[in-house]
């Protein structure tokens, strides 16, 4: 849908801004032999990597999808292991994607700048050393490729060779970057149409389905808001004699030191029956203790 392209853009801005910010104040190649490819090869994926648990923890299907797994009710709510598993799969894919577009972007983006690849695979390099170097050792011309990346380390004469391969490298570098894009613009289209195919409803029928979801999300949302203050509410006047809020408040209640460590520290979601549960500390002594204690007027002098 619409907001999910813009999100997408959005995500994939930020990540362009994040790179260039990035490699312009943290990135300084090495240049020694065995230290450059890992400084280069780290610098390319952990970013993507981190980039991607982000984007897998910051979408809320993961967690629908997670979240009370090991129920005893999720049994009965899936008599179709197939279709469930099915279910699952292609949610899985929808996540997969969305949480894809950070780190693809980044991999894209520093392929193409070639920095971070030029300083990985430059003592890689086969190049012969014409005149200047004919009888280098592996292990010299290791070094000498190494320190390619950093121009103030390599000696006047040796510029050109510099320069070759540096040229050599930002050509693989871009090359792969540009296709890594091609192929992931083919695969999103295609999905995209593999999906519309399979899709059991029609053109304006998928629009429809599409605005329906979205307009029930924000109204469950709303009421779900809605009906969890005003359950909480009854649990405060309880404890208080009040809520905030009111006018006219005629009386406070007043709790006593064994209430007030009642609700206080720490506690999890505690299961009181079949279907229900105690949400926090002061939902359970709401549930439990009677309606008493002392209560003080507020229209008294103190």
């Amino acid at each position: 849908g619409k907001e999910v392209v813009i999100a997408n853009a959005i995500i994939a801005i930020l990540t362009i801004g994040g790179q260039q910010l990035f490699s312009f104040f943290t990135f300084s190649c090495p240049c020694h032999v065995g230290q450059n490819l890992i400084y280069g090869l780290a610098f390319l994926g952990v970013p993507a990597l981190i980039l991607l648990v982000v984007g897998y923890a910051l979408n809320n299907q993961t967690w629908r999808l997670v979240t009370g797994r090991r129920s005893p009710f999720q049994k009965e709510t899936s008599p179709n292991r197939l279709l469930h598993c099915k279910l699952i799969c292609f949610v899985l894919c929808s996540i997969t994607g969305r949480a894809l577009v950070a780190p693809v972007t980044w991999l894209a983006v520093t392929l193409i700048n070639g920095s971070y690849y030029v300083c990985a695979m430059s003592e890689y390099v086969s190049v012969q050393y014409y005149g200047a170097h004919p009888n280098v050792t592996a292990s010299e011309r290791s070094r000498i490729l190494a320190a390619f990346p950093c121009s103030q380390l390599v000696p006047p004469e040796q510029t050109r060779e510099r320069d070759e391969v540096i040229l050599l490298l930002r050509y693989q570098s871009q090359v792969a970057g540009w296709l890594l894009i091609a192929v992931v613009v083919i695969t999103v289209f295609l999905s995209y149409c593999l999906a519309s195919c399979f899709s059991p409803l029609s053109f304006l029928h998928f629009r429809y389905w599409s605005s329906y979801v979205h307009n029930e999300q924000e109204l469950f949302d709303e009421a779900t808001d809605q009906h969890s203050r005003l359950y909480a509410m009854q649990h405060v006047r309880k404890f208080f004699g009040f809520v905030p809020g009111s006018e006219n408040v005629k009386e406070i209640r007043i709790p006593s030191l064994r209430e007030w460590q009642a609700i206080s520290g720490l506690a999890f979601l505690k299961q009181v029956d079949e279907e229900h549960y105690d949400y926090s500390l002061l939902h359970d002594w709401a549930l439990k203790e009677p309606v008493n204690g002392k209560y003080l007027k507020t229209d008294e002098d103190p």
